[in-house]
């Protein structure tokens, strides 16, 4: 009252209604949908994003940016500033990959056609097999056998087969066996295959393959891994996240090409 009072006393009874309209102006014409933001920093984007992508990291933020995926705008000081475009195109981004497992090359392709954004993402929702990402650091609820069967619909003998040959690896208290969030997936895609007669055994073929890929970045990271260093760990860490999910879109893609030899 006091604010509408000194702006008509100061500019007179005709701008006292506009005064008043100042707070409705935003509902007026859909204004308030495309009115921009409050400017983010990479540290509140990599905060919003982490609710849907836990293994979000601002360094892998930092390397889109690299790989001309996004133009934030820079204050003098050199700090990045992302407007909520940004972050919707970097949401789109990050579900390309997860979803749909585009190399950035495509995604390129696609942000230069003007084809990344809510829709096509909203699309490969439907098509595309959802998995909850899993941060690498992290602590991950455990579940029993009975509710790990209860939420994947596994049978209990391929539970005790994936158990025989590592592929999901329980931990005992107390007598019972308690899963993570982890096997819960792993168990989940197990029954998956398991309709087209893919038995547990069959699998030792992927527990190799990740043991070799783990030694792999062991070698390389290994050394930073166990530094003494706080800050060098935690950025080792994020450099094991990014260096993973390069992994799995290398497998993916050789995993395509050899696929295509198979079609008549």
């Amino acid at each position: 009252m006091a604010v509408r009072t000194e702006m008509g006393a100061s500019q007179g009874q005709g701008t006292s209604t506009k005064a008043q309209g100042g707070n409705s102006a935003p509902r007026q014409g859909g204004e308030s949908a495309s009115r921009p933001r409050k400017a983010l920093t990479i540290g509140a984007v990599c905060k919003i994003l982490r609710q849907e992508f836990e293994d979000i990291s601002i360094s892998k933020i930092r390397y889109l940016e690299d790989q001309k995926l996004l133009s934030p705008r820079r204050t003098r000081g050199g700090y990045r500033l992302y407007s909520q475009a940004d972050v919707e195109q970097l949401r789109s981004i990050l579900r390309m990959q997860r979803d749909e497992f585009l190399p950035l090359k495509v995604i390129r392709q696609e942000l230069a056609a003007g084809k990344i954004g809510g829709t096509r993402s909203d699309e490969a929702k439907g098509t595309a097999t959802q998995r909850r990402a899993i941060a690498l650091e992290g602590s991950e609820q455990s579940i029993s056998q009975e509710e790990l069967i209860e939420q994947t619909g596994v049978a209990v003998e391929l539970l005790r087969e994936l158990e025989e040959y590592g592929i999901i690896q329980p931990r005992n208290e107390g007598g019972r066996a308690y899963f993570d969030e982890t096997d819960l997936e792993i168990a989940r895609a197990a029954g998956e295959l398991a309709r087209f007669g893919v038995h547990g055994r069959n699998l030792r073929v992927f527990r190799t393959a990740a043991d070799r890929e783990a030694a792999l970045l062991e070698q390389i990271l290994g050394p930073s891994l166990r530094s003494r260093s706080t800050a060098r760990r935690e950025e080792a860490v994020e450099s094991l996240e990014s260096l993973a999910a390069t992994c799995t879109q290398l497998k993916h893609l050789l995993l395509v090409r050899d696929l295509r030899q198979l079609r008549p």
